[in-house]
């Protein structure tokens, strides 16, 4: 099955993991730093902090943001759900607020309507997390001016977006930004099979985060208590967690670093194709906004008709049965059981949700396949009927 998305590993990949096998250190070594800084100046930003996950990331960030009980963090209804988790973790409460239908990212029109409500009510939110949906950014300048006219942290949630631009400068960047959060999971635009990355501009931000990462313990001398009893002494001046990232998952990462910007002309030459090749059927194709360029993580299509939610399982189940594993993202987190104790209505994240469907696009995807795919995708759309007609 040619799935929606997967890496791309190759030798010089393999044999960057293997040299750290063969080296002393495989967990906190040398490798490590070195991809922080790779990161740091690929993003242009003044800190990177490698973690083991995007989630991991989002959490740390949350935490050294200081959000705790009381407090609330708002995000999208339309992404996975570490995005919301982060908030929970750190025991806030979480809010949603809905996603312009044009670029499925959250909206800065709703936004503002929800800040407006929450000072009259004194729940303004300590953090809110802009996702950057399939890879196109969001409005990072209008949501700053948001936070400083509000006083909240903004935390990108960048899982999607490394490799994409916004205003000129990467995402990541953090201008507009306290922190950003990328994920290396496979079927993102580099892999370090697991593994995440902060970047920010924030020393006090970047410094808690490397404590937190790794148990709250530190070993420099200026962040300790008690004078140190030798060379082997340290602390644990908060309770951190265990996040770190190895060097063999580092070793990938900065292997595959080498080739971003390859992957991502191919994910956006693909784009472009599909582009062209869907363009005459009743669908809704992604774009994107005149400040920023896609990283292209995910291609979402949004069918068309007057129907498009009653066809939509058989058009998904017939180009499953066809070999293109096609899926969605995402189900509205709002609607998960975890937060679906309190009645939200999202209408676009609703109707968007209704409508989506991600088809396959990574860098090994060939132009005779996407030709093919446009094929399958036309026939499964017009013989599909509303479940239960005849």
């Amino acid at each position: 099955m040619i799935p929606y998305g997967r890496q791309e590993v190759t030798e010089d990949d393999i044999e960057a993991v293997v040299e750290v096998l063969r080296s002393n250190l495989i967990t906190q070594g040398p490798v490590a730093p070195r991809f922080e800084e790779a990161v740091r100046d690929y993003c242009r930003a003044s800190h990177a902090v490698a973690v083991s996950s995007g989630t991991a990331g989002l959490h740390l960030a949350c935490h050294a943001m200081g959000l705790g009980p009381g407090d609330w963090l708002w995000t999208s209804p339309i992404t996975f759900v570490a995005s919301a988790n982060c908030g929970l973790y750190c025991g806030a409460d979480v809010d949603f607020v809905d996603i312009d239908p044009a670029t499925r990212n959250m909206s800065v029109e709703a936004l503002k309507h929800k800040l407006e409500q929450a000072e009259t009510e004194g729940q303004l939110p300590k953090v809110v997390v802009p996702v950057h949906f399939a890879g196109l950014s969001c409005d990072m300048a209008a949501i700053r001016e948001l936070a400083d006219r509000y006083g909240f942290w903004v935390l990108e949630d960048a899982a999607h977006a490394f490799g994409g631009e916004y205003r000129g400068e990467p995402v990541g960047a953090c201008r507009f930004s306290d922190a950003a959060v990328f994920s290396f999971h496979p079927v993102k635009n580099i892999t370090t099979g697991e593994g995440g990355m902060v970047t920010t501009r924030r020393l006090e931000l970047a410094t808690r985060i490397e404590r937190l990462r790794s148990h709250g313990i530190t070993r420099e001398p200026a962040h300790m208590i008690r004078e140190p009893d030798g060379p082997w002494y340290y602390e644990q001046g908060e309770l951190g967690l265990n996040y770190r990232l190895t060097d063999i998952q580092a070793a990938l990462g900065l292997s595959q670093l080498q080739r971003l910007d390859t992957f991502i002309q191919a994910r956006r030459n693909g784009a472009v194709r599909y582009s062209r090749l869907l363009a005459d059927l009743p669908l809704i194709l992604p774009g994107e906004s005149s400040n920023s360029h896609s990283a292209w993580h995910l291609y979402v299509v949004e069918l068309g008709g007057t129907d498009p939610q009653a066809i939509r399982r058989e058009v998904f189940e017939a180009l499953r049965e066809q070999g293109w594993g096609v899926n969605v993202h995402y189900i509205p987190v709002h609607w998960q059981p975890d937060y679906a104790r309190e009645c939200r209505k999202l209408p676009a994240a609703e109707a968007y949700y209704s409508r989506a469907l991600t088809i396959p696009l990574f860098p090994g995807l060939t132009e005779g396949q996407q030709e093919a795919f446009a094929v399958d995708l036309s026939q499964a759309i017009h013989q599909a009927r509303p479940v239960g007609t005849a």
